[in-house]
C-alpha cells in the first residue's frame, strides 16, 4: 500500500508531466526544470552529494554533481525539481547551498526523511511515468531479462537499478 506522501509526490509529478507533450522516453527533465524557472548548475561535489535545491536572491537553483554519471544527474535534477515543486516553503526559509540541506545523500537513500521520500517518488514518476511502466508490465516485461532491462534503461536514460526498482514498486 502506498503512503500518502508518495502518492502526493507522484500526483505532483504527473501534473508536471502532463503540462508537456511527452509521448516517449526519455523525459526532457532539464528542459522541464528550466521551464519552471529553475537554473541548473553543475559542479564537482563530494561523491556522497548528488545535488541540492535552494533559492538564492529569489532564483530557484539546482546544483548537480558533475562527476556523477549522466543518468544519475538526470535523477538528481528530477529529485531536486521535486523539492522546488513540492517543498518551496522549505526552500524559501533560507536553505542555501552551503548548508547542504535537502540533498541527495545517505539520508535520502535510507528512506526516513519524508521530504526525501517525496522527492524520490517525484523523480521516479516523472522520469519513468506510471502509465509507461504499467504498459511495460502489462506487456509481460521480465525484470530478470538483463538485455531488455538494459535496453529500456538506456531508452529512459536511467540506471537499470532505478528502472528495476520502479517496475517492482509498480507491480
Amino acid at each position: 500500500m502506498m503512503d500518502s506522501g508518495k502518492l502526493w509526490a507522484q500526483n505532483n509529478a504527473k501534473a508536471v508531466f502532463d503540462r508537456h507533450d511527452i509521448t516517449m522516453p526519455p523525459v526532457p527533465i532539464e528542459k522541464i526544470a528550466q521551464e519552471y524557472g529553475v537554473t541548473i548548475q553543475y559542479a564537482p561535489f563530494d561523491d556522497a552529494l548528488s545535488g541540492m535545491a535552494f533559492v538564492k536572491d529569489g532564483k530557484s537553483i539546482i546544483g548537480v554533481n558533475s562527476l556523477h554519471h549522466p543518468n544519475r544527474q538526470r535523477f538528481t535534477i528530477a529529485h531536486e525539481l521535486g523539492h522546488h515543486v513540492m517543498h518551496q516553503k522549505l526552500l524559501r526559509n533560507g536553505i542555501h547551498v552551503d548548508k547542504t540541506v535537502l540533498k541527495r545523500d545517505k539520508v535520502s537513500a535510507e528512506g526516513i526523511d519524508l521530504t526525501e521520500i517525496e522527492a524520490n517518488a517525484f523523480a521516479a514518476e516523472i522520469l519513468m511515468p506510471g502509465h509507461w511502466i504499467d504498459s511495460l508490465i502489462l506487456g509481460g516485461l521480465d525484470v530478470s531479462d538483463e538485455v531488455r532491462m538494459n535496453f529500456l534503461a538506456k531508452k529512459f536514460k536511467v540506471s537499470t537499478a532505478a528502472l528495476n526498482f520502479r517496475i517492482l514498486a509498480s507491480a
